[in-house]
C-alpha cells in the first residue's frame, strides 16, 4: 500500500507540475501531506485535536487553496 500510495503522489506531483508553476505544486503537495498526516493522526490515533491545532490545519488548507487559485490568474 505505500508503494502505491507514492508512486500514485508521485505521478500526481509530475501531472500537477505539467499545469500549474512546480513552486506552488510542490507547495500543495506538501501541504496535503502535512495536513493528511494530521488528520489520519487524529482519527486514527486519538492525537489532540484542540482549538489551535484545528485552526493552524484550517490555515494551512486555506493556503494551500489560496496558492492554487492565485496560480491559474
Amino acid at each position: 500500500m505505500f508503494f502505491v500510495s507514492i508512486t500514485l503522489s508521485f505521478y500526481f506531483l509530475n501531472k500537477a507540475t505539467q499545469v500549474i508553476p512546480m513552486g506552488t505544486a510542490y507547495a500543495v503537495w506538501t501541504g496535503i501531506g502535512a495536513a493528511g498526516t494530521v488528520i489520519v493522526g487524529i482519527i486514527l490515533f486519538k492525537e489532540p485535536s484542540d482549538f489551535w491545532r484545528m485552526f493552524f490545519i484550517f490555515l494551512l488548507i486555506g493556503s494551500i487553496l489560496g496558492l492554487k487559485f492565485v496560480s491559474n490568474a
